[in-house]
């Protein structure tokens, strides 16, 4: 792993996020720069253990470094002062999935404030609901069985000021802040009494 501020910020919240006993989905992590505009990003995706495929609740998380924030970090590198500090730009997505039927919205409203508590500002910028509907031969709906969704999206920054470029060990109360809000919210997610499908795999394995 690079020695960059970025990493550092990543394994900080994989850490915690698998001090959780979360699962990643592998195939769902990504780790892109653009060559063009030299921005970097992390993108990843936690369920909860045991969840089957595709989990019933699950977050997707990105974390991005734009190319201003690494000149900003170059800069502080080389000892030049600080004029405005570098960030790293955050989203969560909490997403709901596998349901029989459309979410009561004041039950899930219930789980998902409007801003995420602990130090990283995180807000809730949008709310998804969707149903899609797959072809049964057997339902009434002539669309066939409709299988409902909904996520919630929160975005913020976090801007790195000298203390923490000068000892990187306060990431973990940041970081950690997050993570641990994350997991708590997917296991409230998980604890709703809500009715779900079955896992794909699950589907597939009955005769």
């Amino acid at each position: 792993m690079l020695d960059h501020v970025f990493t550092d910020c990543i394994a900080v919240l994989r850490d915690v996020l698998e001090a959780a006993l979360l699962e990643p989905q592998e195939v769902e992590e990504r780790f892109h720069a653009d060559v063009l505009l030299g921005d970097l990003s992390w993108q990843t995706t936690y369920s909860l253990p045991g969840e089957g495929t595709p989990p019933r609740v699950q977050a997707d998380i990105l974390l991005e470094w734009s190319t201003w924030s690494q000149s900003a970090y170059r800069s502080w590198r080389h000892g030049d002062p600080m004029a405005d500090p570098p960030r790293v730009e955050v989203e969560i997505v909490l997403r709901i999935q596998r349901l029989r039927d459309a979410v009561p919205t004041g039950r899930l409203l219930a789980v998902l404030p409007s801003v995420a508590p602990g130090p990283i500002a995180l807000e809730r910028t949008t709310v998804r609901l969707e149903a899609i509907h797959e072809p049964d031969t057997e339902s009434d709906d002539p669309l066939g069985t409709a299988v409902h969704g909904v996520d919630a999206s929160y975005e913020g920054t976090y801007d790195l000021d000298e203390a923490t470029l000068n000892d990187p060990a306060r990431l973990d109360d940041q970081f950690g802040a997050m993570g641990g809000w994350i997991a708590s919210t997917l296991v409230r997610l998980g604890d709703l009494d809500l009715d779900f499908l079955p896992p794909d795999e699950q589907e597939h394995d009955e005769p």
